[in-house]
């Protein structure tokens, strides 16, 4: 299990991360999301050891990351832009790579070289950002890490690639309970293979939740209505989140149960009414402000 305790990391005179608190739970994929500059990157450097806190703590496990061989053995983080040796093929990284991590898996390796498709004598440096970006992932699931951190990671990969990452990542944590944390600007992304998301905003979580339980307590009514309803009625009947008209169709984002909703429709006896799904970038919308933050300032 991560757990992260009231963490603080400035760089000079900027504050990175200010009173961070987070739990992952084993077998999790956490997505988290921000704009640039939100400290994304930063809280995953300092639970892979790259960064010491400047107070507050990083656990994995119950034990401190810092200085901690174990728990780093275990532990994988694919930054935004990966590095390699120079001259480096993917046959030399994975080497190099089970010289380090004592669960470095070899059939892994070999597995997921023929599922990408990479040839493991060419030298990196001569690959796409897309085929530089597999290399690094190839090496990563190769250590069978228990706690995998990853930054941007599907920048550069086409959206063939992308579905295939996932599906590896996915089987992971299934047959492994792998914990997964993938920090991203684009909630779209995640949208279909995160279990939870956490906003992260100067510093801060602003929101965690799953992504199941903020999807669950909202709901897009569509209803054209036999006589008209104003906005004050229909306040007073839901208390919905936001109303918009196009012509006589009204559409409402209303927080609640759904089966309570759907009677209070009922007994106003609509010629039409229609529930949809909202995406999860529309969820957090409704919640950022609900709280009273502008989301559409803060994520893009």
């Amino acid at each position: 299990m991560i757990e992260v305790r009231d963490l603080k990391k400035s760089f000079e005179q900027t504050t990175a991360l200010e009173h961070v608190n987070l739990t992952v739970e084993p077998g999790r994929i956490l997505g988290v999301v921000g704009s640039n500059g939100a400290g994304k990157s930063t809280l995953l450097r300092i639970l892979a050891g790259v960064y010491q806190p400047d107070a507050g703590e990083a656990l994995v496990d119950g034990e401190s990351v810092c200085e901690n061989a174990a728990i780093k053995g275990r532990t994988y983080f694919v930054p935004d832009n990966p590095y390699f040796e120079p001259g480096a093929t993917l046959w030399s990284t994975a080497k190099l790579h089970a010289a380090f991590y004592p669960h470095f898996a070899w059939e892994r390796f070999e597995r997921l070289r023929s599922i990408f498709q990479l040839d493991a004598k060419m030298k990196i440096s001569a690959m796409s950002k897309g085929m530089q970006r597999q290399a690094a992932l190839i090496a990563a699931l190769s250590t069978m890490p228990d706690y995998l951190l990853l930054d941007e990671v599907f920048d550069g990969l086409d959206p063939v690639m992308r579905r295939l990452l996932k599906r590896v990542i996915a089987g992971e944590v299934a047959d492994r309970q792998m914990t997964v944390l993938i920090a991203s600007h684009n909630l779209r992304e995640l949208e279909d293979f995160c279990d939870t998301v956490g906003l992260l905003h100067r510093g801060g979580v602003l929101l965690e939740k799953e992504i199941d339980a903020l999807k669950l307590g909202l709901h897009r009514v569509q209803v054209v209505f036999r006589e008209p309803m104003t906005d004050e009625a229909l306040h007073r009947l839901f208390q919905p989140v936001s109303i918009s008209r196009t012509g006589s169709l009204c559409t409402m984002v209303v927080r609640g149960d759904r089966v309570y909703i759907e009677k209070k429709l009922a007994a106003l006896s609509p010629q039409f009414s229609e529930f949809l799904s909202l995406s999860l970038e529309e969820v957090f919308i409704q919640e950022m402000e609900a709280v009273g933050y502008d989301f559409e300032q803060i994520v893009f």
